[in-house]
Parts: C-alpha cells; structure tokens; sequence
C-alpha cells in the first residue's frame, strides 16, 4: 500500500523512514542499572522479533550502564531521558544509539546546544515524543484542554528548538492513550512534516484491552500509510507486545515473513472441541522461531469451510465427528480419529520449521 515518504534516519544498523520495513520497537522494563537484567530481556524481546528498543535513564548510574548494555545489546539501543541534559550527554558518551527526549523539558537553550553538538559528532537520531497527558499547561490554554492540533503544535515547537540548531535527525510521537486524539495528532504530523513518525497508543492497558486499542489505532495508521516505526505499548512483560506488533505488520501485509493460523468462530455445525484444538496449535506457533518464509495454519471445525480454507494454508486440519481430515497446501494427506489431529497437525508444523528455519 502507499506509504507518506519521510526522511530516513538510522538507529545503530537499523533505518527508520525513507521507504525502509516498518521497525518495530519496544521498552524494557528492568531496572537499567541492573545491566544483566536488561539484556537478558533486551535478547527475549530480539527472539520474539524485536528490532529496536528503548531503556529508561533516571539517573547518572543507568547512564553509565549504556556502555556495557550497548556493547552487548543484540538490538539498537535508544535512551529514553527527561528533564536532565548531563544523561543524555552521558548515554551519548557510553554510545547509545538514539535518543528519546523532549528539548522543551530540558531547560535553557545551552543544554539543548550541548546535547546537539553531541549528537551531531556522532550522528545519533532523537525522538520527540509528544504524550496527551503531559502537554504544557501554554498548550492546553490555548487550545482549551488536550487537542490533536495542541499536540502537534507541541511536537512543532520542540522540532523547532533542534532545528534552530542545524540539526534534522529527527522522529517525531504523538501518543495519546485516547485513539480518535491519537489518529487525529498523527493525520495532522504527516501533513506537516516529513520526518519519520513513531507510532503507537501510550498506556493502552493489558494485553486485552490494550491489544484492541493498539491494533485499531496503529494498525488504521499504517494503513493508511502513515507511520515508520511502531510500539505497542502493553502493561506487564515487553516481550507480549512483539506478537501483537508483528500481527498487525503481518494482517495489514506489511510484513512477508510471520505465522498466520486461522480458525473458525464454531457453530452449530462443530463436532469437536476446536477451542481447544486452536488455542493449542497457536501456543505452539507463539513459540516457533524465526523463518525463512511465512506459515499458514488452518483449524477449521468442519467440512463446510474446512477444506476451502485449508486449501489456502500450508497446512490444515477440519474436525468432523470423531474423525478429522488433515490437509497439505490444500490436498488431504490423511483421515485421522480426532485424537490424532492435533499430533499430526504439529509434527508437520515442526518438519516445517526445521526445513524454513532461519540460522540464528
């Protein structure tokens, strides 16, 4: 689909914008200082599909932790610093990769120029990221409480500060946790400026709710083009958000590679428990690694879709009474009791995977 040109910039080996595959990122939630905690979750969010990520900087002792995080990271590694310019000097130093800051909150236009100058020697990329619930209290004024156009007014104005300064390695967030604010920030950004934009719905909530509000609104986005780099923001473990991530690139063809099952809703029609047989094959798919080419599962409850859908899958079973077809690119390969569909079905995703698995 098209997609809005923006500039390219690049983050350790990894370019966002400028036409390059969406990115996907996400955010540890380890205490930085604690480096071996860090990168043991910084390796789980890279074998879930992770391709940048974020770690919080309170203070000088997690600043000084980037050297070490950085050097070991498997993934770009991005700062994520508020209110005190020395960090952000300091992560530079350590070599981190990118930089999440607002220059408005960072105090007199010296600290700003200081943070520039560091980056510019090393050509490291900062994102301002605008969020609904923190606008300045100017903004809110003017615009009459938390808007879109406030929202990118804000943006506008930070790009401003670094812009002033020669300096155009720029991304650019407007996350709000509201979704309609979220699409209308981010229309309004594309139309602005051409700087990538990172994508995604802040404090979202659970996997369940937050999976609903993450999909609708990055997903609606990247449809329409508009996005460069995405993060779906989930409370609980970082590594949940990757799958989701990855579905939304994969749903919206964003993205060749990935696993796809499908399955039925069920009716009066389904003779055996496909709940279940479901959830099973797409616990086994969740921890498949990575591939050389995407996989097409189908579990379907009986003979009225089944095979028309397994027909389109690299592999397929369809329930019947007491007995099941299993399917291969849509030929049936054996009629099985149903006992035996689950087991058959899995020993050909596993054959798969040891043929199409990537070398780590």
């Amino acid at each position: 689909m098209p997609r809005k040109q923006t500039k390219a910039v690049k983050i350790g080996n990894v370019t966002i914008g400028g036409g390059a595959p969406i990115v996907i990122q996400s955010m540890t939630n380890t205490d930085t200082r604690d480096i071996e905690a860090t990168l043991r979750q910084i390796e789980a969010l890279a074998r879930a599909g992770c391709e940048v990520v974020r770690v919080a900087v309170l203070d000088q002792d997690a600043a000084y932790s980037i050297k070490e995080i950085t050097a070991k990271s498997v993934l770009p590694v991005i700062a994520d610093i508020h209110f005190d310019y020395r960090l952000a000097l300091i992560a530079v130093e350590q070599g981190i990769h990118g930089l999440r800051l607002n220059p408005g909150n960072i105090g007199a236009r010296w600290k700003v120029q200081e943070v520039v100058r560091a980056v510019k020697e090393r050509e490291i990329p900062i994102r301002i990221g605008v969020n609904a619930g923190s606008l300045d209290k100017e903004i809110r004024e003017k615009f009459q409480g938390i808007t879109a156009e406030g929202m990118v007014e804000s943006a506008l104005n930070h790009i401003h500060v670094l812009e002033d300064e020669g300096y155009d390695k720029i991304k650019v967030s407007l996350k709000a946790s509201d979704v309609p604010l979220m699409l209308k920030a981010y229309r309004l950004m594309s139309e602005t400026v051409d700087y990538p934009l990172h994508v995604g719905v802040t404090e979202a909530g659970t996997v369940r709710s937050g999976l609903v509000k993450s999909a609708v609104g990055i997903g609606t986005l990247l449809a329409e083009g508009i996005g460069d780099t995405i993060r779906v923001s989930l409370t609980g473990d970082p590594v949940q958000e990757i799958p989701v991530a990855l579905q939304i690139l994969r749903v919206l063809g964003l993205r060749e590679s990935g696993v796809d099952l499908i399955s039925c809703p069920t009716c009066g029609r389904t003779q055996v428990n496909l709940a279940e047989l479901a959830d099973q094959v797409e616990t086994k798919l969740s921890s498949l690694p990575p591939l050389d080419r995407p996989l097409k599962v189908a579990v379907m409850g009986c003979a009225v879709n089944g095979p028309g859908e397994a027909r389109e899958a690299d592999f397929g079973i369809a329930g019947g009474k007491g007995m099941g077809l299993l399917f291969r690119k849509g030929e049936i390969v054996a009629h099985l009791p149903e006992n035996e569909l689950l087991p058959a079905l899995l020993k050909e995703i596993e054959d798969y995977v040891r043929d199409h698995g990537k070398d780590e």
